[in-house]
């Protein structure tokens, strides 16, 4: 008998645990998820994580010493114990090579999970980790099966996803080829409603967060700032445009560069002024590795600067200053100059710059 799976589809940061049947997939590039699974229970989950550890106090399924804890966690819960759980890790690619100073994320992400596995004398029994090119998984927490297809720069887009996760995902699995299941959900309520478990018999039939625009699929944006201030303000401008979808935040380079690889936005926007590294920096980066549109939005990009200029040499498809703004005066401003920027850069071809075209900029 054909019967329809819940499925979910994991962002960067999210986890998942529960005992009702689910395929939970996910798209990795240098991010890592663990898979745990209790074979005797028959019933397992996944997470997505970006780097290794956060700051101080800081709680978040974006770092992978709180996501693998809070797996850990929820399975000792609805098992009682850790005994017989057992792990798969995948990801940690070098996508695109660094946007650092030679710290390999990808490999740091790797060594936590088997760190952790061996800590808690939890059995790896599946690792498909390193290389160069990313990985989508497609995983079936009933009966810890997973499909696993590398990715490349042509079909890693976010544009596939969403078109995967508009169609639903059915699956043939009768009484006695799948163990019974729980109704209960371990999960954390601090997870977003994208890793929500659907009520049973429940099918997820569109993307996380997506609806397609009358005239076609939405135009990705992700937002590149440390303010959390001005994210906030920019996300809340194009939120109710009916073509524009915000689809993550980022407040420093690293944070972008793993949203980029994971998400697939359309353009970018991004401050200059930031931690770690700046946007010029960054900026370079993109159009040698991974070329698209960016909208440069910074309060030294004033008409005729240095920063303005050297932004558009670079590549950049426009440059805002953002205090023509008047971010803090209420939103028609932004509106009314940042979106037809967003839609304008949209419809854009980028081309790819080598790195000496963008030494000296």
């Amino acid at each position: 008998m054909a019967e329809e799976i819940n499925r979910v589809f994991l962002l960067p940061g999210e986890y998942m645990v529960s005992k009702q049947p689910h395929i939970i997939s996910t798209l990795l590039g240098s991010c890592v998820s663990v898979c745990l699974y209790h074979p005797q229970h028959h019933f397992g989950g996944m997470n997505h994580y970006m780097l290794t550890k956060g700051p101080a106090g800081e709680r978040s399924g974006k770092y992978g010493d709180y996501a693998i804890n809070v797996l850990l966690q929820f399975m000792e819960r609805a098992c009682g114990s850790l005994n017989g759980v057992e792990s798969m890790i995948f990801g940690g690619a070098n996508v695109v090579g660094n946007i650092g100073t030679g710290e390999q994320i990808g490999e740091r992400n790797i060594a936590l999970a088997r760190e952790m596995m061996k800590k808690h004398g939890i059995k790896v029994t599946r690792e498909q980790v390193g290389g160069t090119a990313g990985l989508k998984l497609h995983y079936q927490n009933w009966d810890n099966k997973i499909q696993v297809i590398p990715m490349n720069s042509s079909n890693m887009s976010g544009s596939l996803i969403a078109k995967e996760e508009t169609n639903r995902f059915s699956a043939v699995a009768s009484a006695a080829a799948r163990p019974a299941v729980g109704t209960a959900a371990a999960r954390p309520a601090a997870t977003t409603a994208a890793a929500r478990p659907a009520p049973a018999g429940a099918v997820f039939s569109k993307p996380v967060g997506a609806a397609p625009a009358a005239g076609g699929r939405k135009i990705k944006v992700l937002i590149v700032d440390d303010s959390a201030i001005v994210r906030n303000l920019l996300n809340k401008a194009m939120a109710d445009e009916p073509d524009i979808q915000v689809i993550g935040q980022a407040k420093d380079a690293f944070e972008a560069r793993e949203m980029l690889l994971e998400l697939g936005p359309d353009v970018v926007t991004l401050d200059i002024i930031m931690p770690k590294m700046d946007g010029v920096t960054f900026l370079k980066k993109l159009m040698v590795y991974h070329p698209i549109p960016v909208i440069i939005c910074s309060t030294i990009a004033k008409s005729g600067s240095q920063a303005e200029l050297r932004s558009d040499k670079i590549g950049a498809v426009d440059v805002i200053d953002k205090e023509s703004l008047n971010l803090y005066n209420g939103l028609d401003t932004v509106k009314k100059v940042l979106i037809p920027k967003i839609r304008n850069a949209a419809r854009t071809n980028v081309q790819k710059k080598s790195k000496e075209e963008v030494a000296n900029i």
